[in-house]
């Protein structure tokens, strides 16, 4: 049998526990994975106990609190707090989700609190998008057109425009593309479902012209194949859209055009 262990210096640690300011009269307690290159060493999983009574009600609002109440080190993003932005994606729980979005009374026990898996982290729970953001680029994510622009608008019907429900509604928080196995095993080749619902959603648009091309650029052992419809990304999307669907729907298009 093969034994497979972490290396020594990414084992998380126990980390300190903090009590807050004053007597909780419903206290809850949040495990929250701490890391800083400025101190170096090995993570540490931090224990921060929140009164719920003087709290909101989502995950977000008790980081928040904590780190306006008992640590300001304590580092994320975050920004619409209306599961919009995308900013505060981490795993929570166990599952990648929005931390704006995921209510803590959803959560049994402790709250664990972690960075997106498989990405960089630079710090705490932010985690390095560099990757991402490159991947997603490669993909070309605008509207290319070869044929003269009418004088007003490159129109489309109801059912032209319907094809893209499912598809326009992502925003690209990467909790698909690091919940996924094949994503962690070959990232630096395979888009990722993200990038591929993406790639898909501008071939689905009935106004772009560049679908052959698209297709073609896609047609990689590598960058769309190592897709083995594991669903992960399907299951934790926080805004309920089908990547895995939209990456067979590109694998269909490509066989379709052979036959």
């Amino acid at each position: 049998m093969v034994a497979i262990a972490l290396p020594r210096n990414s084992r998380v640690e126990p980390g300190q526990r903090h009590e807050p300011p004053r007597p909780a009269k419903r206290p809850r307690e949040f495990k929250v994975y701490r890391w800083s290159p400025e101190r170096g060493g090995n993570p540490r999983l931090d224990t921060f106990v929140v009164d719920l009574d003087d709290c909101g009600p989502m995950v977000l609002d008790a980081l928040i609190k904590i780190k306006s109440e008992i640590d300001s080190t304590l580092t994320f993003r975050r920004s619409c707090r209306e599961g919009i932005c995308g900013s505060c994606a981490m795993n929570i729980d166990g599952h990648n989700t929005l931390a704006c979005t995921k209510a803590i009374e959803d959560v049994q026990g402790p709250v664990a609190v972690y960075p997106l898996p498989h990405m960089q982290v630079v710090k705490d729970l932010v985690v390095d998008f560099e990757h991402f953001w490159a991947q997603y680029e490669s993909i070309q994510p605008w509207l290319k057109n070869y044929t003269p622009a009418p004088a007003k608008e490159r129109r489309q019907s109801p059912e032209e425009r319907s094809k893209l429900d499912g598809l326009y509604e992502c925003i690209l928080c990467a909790c698909c593309s690091t919940s996924c196995p094949s994503y962690w095993w070959n990232g630096d080749r395979y888009l990722g479902p993200a990038a591929l619902l993406q790639a898909y959603r501008w071939i689905a648009d009935s106004r772009d012209e560049a679908t052959a091309e698209r297709l073609d650029e896609l047609e990689d052992p590598f960058k769309l194949y190592r897709c083995h419809t594991i669903m992960n990304c399907t299951n934790t999307c926080p805004k309920g859209l089908n990547p895995a669907k939209a990456i067979a729907e590109i694998k269909k298009l490509i066989v379709e055009r052979r036959l």
